[in-house]
C-alpha cells in the first residue's frame, strides 16, 4: 500500500473540522481544501508534536477553543494522532510495559519490533481505522438454520463468540467479512481491554466455539482451550484475518496489510496496549467505555 493510497485514505476518513484544525497548524497559508488535496502533507501532520497538543489540550493555543478547551475533532483524527505519537515515543524507548495480570505491570525489551510494526504508514492507517470503527458497535439478530428449523440468534461486535456464530449462517460472499471482523475484534480486545478479555469476555464454552471457528487443528484445540485469553484472542485472530485474505474474492492493497498484521498480531496486540494506557483512558482523553460483563 503506497504513500499516496495511504494519504488518500487519511483524507477520507477526515472532517472538515478536522482539516482546518490540521491547516491551523501548518501555518503555510493553505486551508482545508487545499490539505485534502495534498495527502502526503497531511500524513506528515499527524504527527506533528502541535496536532498532539491541539486534539489532547496540552496547553497550545492552536486549535483550541475559547479557555483552552481542545476543538471537536473525530474520533479518526484522535486515533490517528495517538498512533503517530506513540511511534514517535517508541523510537526513543528501550522498553514498555506488559500486562502480567489485573493492574500489574513488567518491562519487556521488544520495543525495536514496536518500532518495526510502526514503521509502516499502512499499518499505521491500519490502526487508526480498527479503533475508530469501534467507537460505534454493530449488534442484533440473524436467522440460521439449525435441526432443520430456523432459529434467531443474538449478536454482537464485541462478543468474539456470538459474533463467530455467524459463521454458521453465512454464505460465501459474505464469510470473508465476517472472518476480517473476528479478527478485528480479537485484536480490538486483547490490545485495548485486555484485562476485560482476560476476566469477561469468553462463556465457559467460549474458548472452543472460538477454536472451532477458527479452524484450528485438532491437535492444538486443547491446549489453547486452557491457554490464557490473551494467547487465544492472538492466535484465533491472526487465523480469522489470514481467512478472510484467503477467501476475499479479490486481493487488494488493503488485504495486504491484513496479512502483515496477522503475522504481525502480537506486535499490533502490543502497540495497541501502549495507545489505550498513554491515551484512551487518561484523565480527559477520547476513548471508550468498557465492553459490559
Amino acid at each position: 500500500m503506497d504513500g499516496a493510497l495511504v494519504g488518500s485514505e487519511y483524507a477520507s476518513h477526515l472532517t472538515d473540522a478536522d482539516l482546518r484544525l490540521l491547516a491551523s497548524v501548518a501555518q503555510a497559508g493553505q486551508g482545508a481544501s487545499w490539505l485534502r488535496g495534498n495527502p502526503g502533507a497531511l500524513v506528515d501532520l499527524l504527527a506533528d508534536p502541535r496536532v498532539f497538543d491541539a486534539v489532547f489540550g496540552s496547553g497550545n493555543d492552536v486549535g483550541q477553543a475559547g479557555g483552552g478547551h481542545p476543538v471537536p475533532v473525530s474520533p479518526f483524527l484522535t486515533f490517528a494522532v495517538a498512533v503517530h505519537r506513540s511511534a514517535a515515543e517508541l523510537a526513543s524507548l528501550d522498553h514498555v510495559a506488559e500486562r502480567a495480570g489485573a493492574r500489574q505491570r513488567v518491562p519487556l525489551f521488544d520495543v525495536p519490533d514496536l518500532r518495526d510494526f510502526l514503521g509502516s504508514p499502512a499499518r499505521r492507517l491500519f490502526l487508526a481505522e480498527l479503533l475508530a470503527s469501534f467507537t460505534r458497535v454493530a449488534s442484533g439478530r440473524y436467522r440460521v438454520r439449525d435441526g432443520g428449523r430456523q432459529r434467531t440468534r443474538r449478536f454482537s461486535e464485541l462478543d468474539p463468540v456470538r459474533l463467530a456464530g455467524m459463521l454458521d449462517g453465512a454464505g460465501e460472499a459474505d464469510r470473508p467479512g465476517v472472518y476480517r471482523r473476528l479478527g478485528d475484534v480479537s485484536l480490538f480486545l486483547a490490545g485495548v481491554f485486555p484485562d476485560y478479555a482476560a476476566t469477561c469476555a469468553f462463556a465457559p464454552f467460549g474458548p472452543a466455539a472460538l477454536l472451532r471457528a477458527a479452524q484450528a487443528p485438532d491437535g492444538q484445540q486443547e491446549r489453547l482451550a486452557e491457554a490464557p485469553a490473551i494467547e487465544l484472542l492472538e492466535y484465533v485472530g491472526a487465523r480469522w484475518y489470514r481467512a478472510a485474505c484467503r477467501l476475499a474474492p479479490l486481493r487488494t492493497a488493503r488485504l495486504d496489510v491484513v496479512a502483515e498484521v496477522a503475522d504481525r498480531f502480537r506486535q499490533a496486540r502490543r502497540v495497541l496496549n501502549h495507545i489505550a494506557d498513554h491515551y484512551l483512558f487518561e484523565a480527559g482523553s477520547a476513548g471508550f467505555a468498557p465492553p459490559a460483563p
